[in-house]
């Protein structure tokens, strides 16, 4: 078996045959391009993810949060007193249990997130892709990752 058939062992070990390599690869893709587009607004895309989860559910206490962005507090913590410092979040201690924190956006936030509403677009027009190959690569990847939480 030669290296260049994929199921060789030494084929199945070709970066090129890696599925986390091309999956890495497209996200270094994907975060250039939202570097760009958020670039112009003063955010990160942890930042903008982050915004977009408290302006659709929040206020969340910040373990649910990282929760929905797989972000531990190390990481979110610093994240979101930038976003603080910004005015576009604010956080409070829960009324309701003095250790929890609750984040919420603010109208700054909510101002921010409304000129963003078109970065979604952008991201489809810049992928080349139609909408129901955007839709079926969305079900794809949701599927592979529940997968891959389930066996973890």
């Amino acid at each position: 078996m030669s290296p260049s058939n994929p199921t060789s062992p030494a084929g199945a070990l070709s970066l090129e045959q890696q599925i986390c390599y091309a999956m890495h690869t497209t996200v270094r893709a994907f975060d250039a391009v939202y570097r760009e587009l958020l670039g112009e607004h003063g955010l990160s895309y942890p930042q903008y993810i982050a915004l977009m989860t408290v302006g659709e559910h929040g206020p969340l206490t910040v373990s649910s949060l990282g929760g929905h962005l797989r972000l531990d507090s190390g990481t979110l913590s610093p994240l979101l007193k930038r976003m603080e410092a910004a005015g576009l979040v604010e956080r409070v201690r829960d009324p309701e249990d003095e250790r929890r924190v609750l984040v919420s956006a603010t109208a700054a936030g909510h101002d921010r997130l409304a000129a963003l509403g078109d970065v979604p677009h952008q991201i489809a027009v810049r992928s080349g892709l139609s909408r129901r190959e955007m839709l079926d690569l969305h079900r794809t990847l949701r599927r592979v990752t529940e997968r891959l939480d389930a066996g973890a």
